[in-house]
């Protein structure tokens, strides 16, 4: 096969390869439809420990629904100390606890093409506040990537998590999240994963060439 030919089925391999991932990364499906709010809204109500108002404004989340990724921002404030783990009764850390729910979690999040994008530990309190509730002491801040608010609501109605919510109910004092528009960003998956491929395309193909005129 000439050198030419060779080339193209790298970089055509390279292309295949990013419009796969494009596939499962990316929310092709578009907004939700008025059946599906319908749908999902009905399974909320069965959620224990969801509160009227929280109803209320997730249904306006998912009508206002553009079709696009979205970013959930998450204040979390562990219990400190050991506490009790759900089911054993063995005295645990809370962040041990809690890693039992995500570890249940974030497969299933993945799978849908979410991900962490952002997490740290709290480096100190409230620098400058107004007009909100005293610092409580937040332990981390986290920030999930969704593929859609579709894939939210199939996360969040999922039966399969029950067992798992207790332990972050059990781990966590207080907690607090919001959803946030994508905005700008600068170094999603989508740069670095169609850098990696050209990278590794151009190394392959520099590769050939060589044997070749070896």
């Amino acid at each position: 096969m000439s050198g030419i030919g060779t080339g193209l089925w790298i970089w055509g391999g390279a292309a295949l390869l990013y419009a796969v991932f494009s596939l499962w990364y990316n929310n092709w499906r578009g907004p939700l439809t008025e059946a599906e709010i319908e749908a999902f809204a009905r399974n909320v109500e069965g959620v224990e420990g969801v509160l009227p108002e929280q109803r209320e404004r997730l249904r306006a989340f998912l009508e206002a629904d553009d079709g696009r990724e979205f970013f959930m921002a998450n204040l979390l404030r562990l219990h400190e100390g050991e506490i009790e783990r759900p089911g054993s009764g063995e005295r645990q850390t809370a962040d041990r606890v809690l890693g039992v729910y995500t570890g249940h979690f974030m497969p299933a999040l993945f799978r849908r093409a979410g991900h962490p994008a952002f997490f740290g530990q709290a480096a100190g309190g409230y620098v400058e506040h107004w007009g909100v509730e005293p610092d409580p002491g937040w332990s981390a801040v986290g920030v999930v990537r969704y593929r859609s608010r579709r894939d939210l609501l199939a996360l969040a109605t999922d039966p399969a998590f029950d067992p798992a919510h207790v332990y972050k109910i059990a781990a966590l004092s207080h907690t607090l999240a919001f959803p946030v528009a994508p905005g700008t960003v600068f170094a999603g998956p989508r740069l670095w994963v169609g850098l990696s491929l050209a990278l590794v395309a151009a190394l392959g193909h520099l590769f050939v060439q060589a044997r070749a005129t070896a």
